[in-house]
């Protein structure tokens, strides 16, 4: 069968730089609006734009004589730096967060006389991240009474001391360097060698590091320069089109296979949708491709160059649409030349590598979708463009969730996709769970976490195997639902009288309530219920969950231990807000009978990079804990019920919220 997997998450250079190109991005694309309406107000109403108005564009003087300030000039230096910090300091700590760290940021834009962008990303997540540890200091010590004082005085007190710090240290350090990218792009285009960048520029995008390029270096600078001339080339070295146009353009004309026919469709995407990763695969399909994209690159910086051409604001996505939508009034014919020319030498670079390519060089493109979303380390929405419809060779029968212990994330998965096969009309559909150890070549789909797919697979090599990043809510059940559904069709429906899979029929079959095998009527206890956690990181919130686990005589005090090594091999965040901490399959020996503890945390925990308001602590002997664990799957998997239990007041409520699981 084909093997659909997502490469593991790692801690790689490369990986490290998209996290980072990531949380830039996720500091500027909330804000891209704004970005767009100064670029509109800026086009219509200076005195270059298409209709001049002194009061709103920041030119002539009103009728006291006084100079008009207009929307441009405070738009630029104040709302968006400040809407920048903001973002950046609410990623960090919620509204706390954004709020001292807009409040720093002033600090950065009064300190200097150019838009501080990147001042504003170093100081809102910078400021956030030390009020959230100052925080944490005096948390749970504060005399009932006086809370809304020391918050309040201590976000104050601290936010007017970044600010001031931001005004004398970090502004001029950001001037400095804006200033010495804004001489190095000057030196470029000087000396006729900005169309190189995309030799950089190209690959990065490829290997998802485009972000920590253009949000981090390229929209600051093009910005600026936008505030000074009303454009910048800068916008479009990276949101050009055309280069993967001209790409798609040869695949559909001189392709093979799946690849020449889903590339016209990818086309859509990626021009008129502005969806650019829609065409990596079929860079990684045949990597000498890259050669085409940094030649039709290179063409169109070129052609900007030549013409003069910019845009006024960021064109996001990269769009022609957007283009032109942010595309300055001199500018139409200069940024028509650059998408096409990029388009016809990325075509005609792309045309020749097919064509002297050997046959036997057409690889499996929904292969290469996959590679993609293991370098970008998570789910694509676009990759099911590429999906193969001879994915399984025969009906799917058994479908098995594994993970390291084969006793939490795994049976909540299962739960949650079993309950989806039902509803799809597919009840005979065995969906089990299983320790990956304990794995056997007799599985038609392998469904893992991304962090354990290289461990499974050679274990289950005649499986389709899918990877998920979280247990819970993954979009790609949804795609195994359809896989039945197709596998089924194909054999004229699911024969419910064959013989199953002997490791299948091992297994346990249904997690529902009252399946457990050997009852456990006491695995979820009420002092076993926490409603408001003590924790503030994830490691104290696991050590929070185990306490209680062990208080309970369900585990020896060691197993704590082995539940925080889990978490380092593989997360247990299930999404929905819900982790699941649990010990690894080799400290199975410390469990002294099943049970299951609830710790919620009304602020949330950071559980790497990821909000948990709900921890639950696992422990399980044999297949006793698995029925709570199936009613914590349904109740997750449900918005409304998880909304009942972030507002349920009273143990008692949590309790009837998972029904009755111990009977």
């Amino acid at each position: 069968m084909a093997i659909q997997v997502e490469a593991r998450s790692g801690t790689s250079a490369r990986v490290r730089v998209q996290k980072f190109g990531a949380f830039l991005s996720a500091m500027i694309m909330p804000n891209i609006g704004a970005f767009i309406a100064w670029g509109l107000i800026t086009a219509l109403f200076i005195e270059a734009g298409y209709f001049p108005v002194g009061v709103l564009g920041g030119f002539g003087e009103n009728a006291a004589g006084d100079p008009n300030v207009g929307l441009v000039g405070p738009m630029i230096t104040y709302l968006l730096p400040l809407l920048i910090g903001y973002t950046g300091g609410k990623m960090i700590y919620e509204t706390r967060g954004g709020v001292v760290g807009a409040a720093a940021t002033m600090g950065v834009i009064v300190g200097t006389s150019i838009p501080m962008f990147i001042g504003a990303m170093i100081m809102g997540p910078l400021t956030a991240y030390l009020m959230k540890k100052l925080d944490s200091i005096w948390d749970g010590k504060i005399r009932p009474g006086f809370e809304m004082l020391v918050n309040n005085f201590s976000a104050g007190i601290f936010a007017a001391l970044m600010a001031v710090f931001g005004l004398l240290a970090v502004g001029p350090v950001v001037t400095l360097f804006s200033d010495a990218a804004g001489r190095g792009v000057d030196f470029l285009v000087s000396n006729g060698l900005l169309p190189f960048t995309s030799i950089l520029i190209e690959p990065a995008k490829i290997l998802f590091l485009n972000n920590a390029i253009n949000y981090g270096v390229l929209t600051p600078l093009a910005t600026q320069e936008a505030t000074e001339t009303g454009k910048s080339l800068l916008f479009l070295l990276e949101a050009n089109p055309g280069p993967g146009l001209g790409l798609l353009l040869a695949y559909a004309i001189f392709g093979r296979g799946m690849a020449k026919a889903s590339a016209p469709g990818a086309i859509i995407i990626q021009f008129l949708g502005g969806i650019h990763e829609i065409y990596f695969p079929y860079v990684l399909m045949k990597p000498l491709m890259v050669l085409a994209v940094i030649g039709g690159g290179m063409a169109g910086i070129f052609t900007l160059v030549l013409t003069g051409a910019g845009l006024r604001s960021p064109a996001a996505p990269g769009s022609i649409i957007a283009v032109y939508a942010a595309t300055a009034s001199d500018s139409f014919v200069g940024i028509t030349l650059s998408v096409l020319m990029a388009a016809a030498v990325s075509f005609l670079i792309g045309s020749v590598i097919l064509k002297t390519s050997k046959a036997s060089d057409d690889d499996d493109i929904s292969g290469a979708a996959a590679k993609m979303e293991g370098l970008k380390g998570k789910k694509s929405s676009v990759t099911g463009n590429f999906a193969s419809s001879s994915a399984t060779d025969g009906p799917i029968r058994s479908i098995v969730f594994a993970c390291d212990a084969g006793m939490g994330s795994s049976a909540m998965g299962a739960s949650v996709l079993r309950n989806k096969i039902k509803a799809a009309g597919f009840p005979d559909v065995k969906v089990t769970n299983s320790a990956i150890a304990n794995l056997k070549d007799d599985y038609d789909v392998v469904v893992t976490h991304q962090d354990l797919a290289a461990r499974a697979e050679p274990l289950t090599r005649s499986a389709t195997h899918v990877a998920v990043d979280n247990f819970m809510n993954s979009p790609r059940y949804d795609e195994i639902v359809e896989l039945v559904r197709a596998s089924a069709a194909a054999e004229g429906g699911v024969d419910p009288k064959a013989p199953m899979p002997a490791a299948a029929a091992s297994e346990v079959d249904d997690v529902s309530d009252g399946d457990a095998a050997g009852g456990g009527n006491d695995v979820l206890a009420e002092e076993s219920v926490v409603l408001h956690g003590r924790a503030t990181t994830q490691e104290d919130a696991i050590n929070e969950a185990g306490r209680l686990l062990v208080d309970r005589g369900a585990v020896d005090a060691t197993y704590v231990a082995a539940m925080h090594e889990r978490e380092k091999s593989v997360p247990t965040y299930m999404g929905n807000f819900l982790a699941i901490p649990h010990g690894t399959n080799a400290a199975k020996d410390l469990i002294k009978r099943s049970a299951v503890s609830i710790v919620r945390y009304p602020e949330g925990i950071d559980w790497n990079g990821k909000q948990v308001k709900f921890v639950v602590g696992v422990a399980g002997v044999n297949n006793e804990h698995l029925s709570i664990l199936s009613a914590i799957a349904r109740v997750f998997s449900d918005k409304d019920q998880v909304a009942k239990l972030d507002e349920a007041t009273s143990v008692d409520e949590v309790l009837a919220l998972f029904g009755k699981v111990n009977a």
